[in-house]
């Protein structure tokens, strides 16, 4: 009898892919949807693109599996894979003349656009766009933290960085955060 992969935890079910390749399916399905939202909220690129660098993470979990440390969460893994493929898809763009000189802040830099994450409510498009005029260590910490709702633990398994340096990081984001709303006079707390 054959258990539904909602029921297998991720320990589990990283064996289980390695055991048997056709479990591998239930780790993409699990994980799909909020990674192809996470890559369009910390990047500039089309939905083909989007596709693209899921698709090269998952390879990459795929070719790592075995070399999963469960000391940290699957989730955290899972996406600093995701991440760090975004990141170097960016510098392929770079490399290959193919991103017309944009700059790492540009990329990463997501104007909200009709192509943009969801559809969204004025006041989420307004945090966004403020987010996105922070620098790029500014904007991974906050998207993690407020918008996929990761804790400082997990934050830090991601980026690499101690928990420290997270909450740091937070802390400077939301007074620059503060800053930018004060300079042009926002208020999302009326």
């Amino acid at each position: 009898m054959k258990i539904p992969c909602e029921q297998i935890k991720d320990s589990e079910l990283v064996l289980r892919s390695i055991q048997d390749s056709d479990n591998y399916f239930c780790l993409y399905h699990r994980y799909e949807k909020q990674l192809k939202r996470y890559i369009k909220r910390i990047s500039n690129v089309q939905e083909e693109e989007v596709s693209d660098i899921l698709q090269e993470s998952f390879i990459k979990i795929w070719k790592n599996l075995n070399n999963y440390d469960s000391d940290i969460s699957l989730t955290s893994w899972i996406y600093r894979i995701v991440h760090n493929q975004t990141i170097s898809h960016w510098r392929k763009l770079q490399s290959f003349g193919k991103s017309n000189n944009v700059s790492y802040e540009t990329y990463f830099s997501n104007s909200i656009t009709e192509n943009s994450v969801d559809n969204k409510d004025e006041q989420t498009k307004k945090i966004q766009e403020i987010i996105y005029q922070l620098p790029i260590n500014y904007q991974a910490v906050l998207i993690l933290r407020f918008f996929e709702n990761k804790n400082y633990e997990e934050i830090s398994d991601i980026l690499k960085i101690p928990e420290g340096t997270v909450a740091t990081r937070l802390n400077r984001a939301k007074k620059a955060f503060y800053k930018i709303t004060k300079t042009k006079n926002i208020s999302f707390f009326d």
